[in-house]
C-alpha cells in the first residue's frame, strides 16, 4: 500500500499544468520564428542581384555560428559524445535544414518574387502531413481536403490564375526548398533527447557551413566575390543572426514543446507577413488573384491541420 500511495500522486500533480504553459510558450516561439523568417524572404530577394546564392548562404551560417558560439560552445563540448553517437542523424538534419534548404531559397530569389516565395513555402506543412502519413499517422478527410485546397491555391498562384503547369525556375526552386524544410521539421521530432537545443543548433550550423564550403570555393572562383557594403552586409546580418540563430532556435524549441503539426498552424501566417513586408519594403503588389490564392492556401492548410492540432493537444 505504501508503494501505491507514494507513486500515484506524482502524475496527477505534474501532468496538468505543464502542457498548458509549454503549449503557450511553444506557440509564441513558433510565431517568433515565422515572423522573422518572413523578413528573411524579403532580405534574400533584396540581395539576390548582388550576392551569389551559395556565397550568401555560406556567410549566413558563418555569421550564425559566430552569433551562437558564446552560448552554445560549452554545451556542444559537454555533449560531444552524444553528438558523435548520433552523427548520422545530425548530418542529415544539417543537410536538409541548413545547407540544402537555404541554398534553394537563395537560388529561388533570383527568378521569383518574395511574395511567391512565401506563398509556396506555406505549402510545406502539407508536406509535413504527408511525411506523418508515411510514418504511420492516419490522415482524416478534412486534412486531405485541406491539402488539396492548399495545393490548388499554390498552383493558381504560380500559374497566374491557370492550373496549367507554367512555373518559373524560381518557383520550382521554392517547391524544392519547401520539401527540404518539411523534411527537416519531420526529422526534429526524432532528435535525441540527450542533445540539447543549443548544442544541436551549433553542430548543425557547423556541419552545414562545412558542406557548403566546397561550393563556396567554386562560386568564388567562377563568379567572383561580392561588394561589401550596407546593401549586402545588412541583409546578411539579418539572415545570419535573426533568421538563422534566433529563428531556428525558436522553431526547434517550439517543435519540441508542441510538435510539428501545431507549429505548422502558426507557420501558415508566413505568406501574409511576407506579402505585407514585400509590399512595404520592395513595392511588390499582390493583386486580387494573389489575395484569392492567399485565402485558398491559408484556408486549406488550416483545415488540413485542424484535426491534427486538436489531437496533438
Amino acid at each position: 500500500m505504501s508503494l501505491i500511495t507514494a507513486r500515484h500522486p506524482t502524475p496527477v500533480v505534474t501532468r496538468k499544468p505543464a502542457p498548458a504553459r509549454g503549449a503557450g510558450f511553444g506557440v509564441l516561439l513558433a510565431l517568433l520564428a515565422t515572423v522573422v523568417w518572413s523578413g528573411s524572404f524579403v532580405a534574400t530577394r533584396d540581395m539576390a542581384d548582388s550576392v551569389p546564392p551559395v556565397q550568401a548562404v555560406f556567410w549566413r551560417w558563418v555569421i550564425a555560428l559566430v552569433a551562437v558560439a558564446p552560448f552554445a560552445a560549452r554545451p556542444f563540448w559537454q555533449q560531444r559524445k552524444a553528438i558523435r553517437r548520433h552523427l548520422g542523424f545530425v548530418a542529415l538534419a544539417s543537410l536538409f535544414g541548413v545547407a540544402l534548404y537555404n541554398t534553394l531559397v537563395h537560388q529561388a530569389g533570383l527568378t521569383t518574387s518574395a511574395t511567391n516565395m512565401g506563398m509556396i513555402m506555406a505549402a510545406s506543412p502539407v508536406i509535413m502531413a504527408v511525411w506523418s502519413r508515411l510514418g504511420g499517422e492516419r490522415l482524416g478527410a478534412r486534412r486531405v481536403l485541406g491539402m488539396l485546397a492548399a495545393g490548388i491555391g499554390v498552383l493558381l498562384l504560380v500559374g497566374k490564375g491557370s492550373l496549367a503547369v507554367d512555373f518559373t525556375a524560381g518557383d520550382l526552386w521554392m517547391f524544392a526548398a519547401a520539401l527540404s524544410f518539411a523534411s527537416y521539421s519531420a526529422l526534429l521530432k526524432r532528435k535525441p533527447a540527450e542533445i540539447g537545443g543549443l548544442a544541436f543548433l551549433f553542430v548543425t550550423f557547423l556541419l552545414g557551413a562545412l558542406m557548403l564550403a566546397p561550393l563556396y570555393a567554386v562560386s568564388l572562383a567562377v563568379q567572383g566575390g561580392f561588394t561589401v557594403g550596407v546593401a549586402t552586409v545588412g541583409p546578411l546580418l539579418y539572415v545570419g543572426v535573426a533568421s538563422s540563430a534566433v529563428a531556428f532556435f525558436a522553431w526547434n524549441k517550439a517543435i519540441s514543446l508542441i510538435g510539428a503539426a501545431r507549429a505548422g498552424v502558426v507557420y501558415y501566417l508566413q505568406p501574409v507577413c511576407v506579402a505585407l513586408l514585400s509590399y512595404a519594403l520592395l513595392g511588390e503588389r499582390l493583386g486580387v488573384l494573389g489575395v484569392a490564392c492567399m485565402v485558398l492556401i491559408l484556408g486549406g492548410v488550416a483545415l488540413s491541420s485542424a484535426t491534427g492540432a486538436r489531437r496533438a493537444g
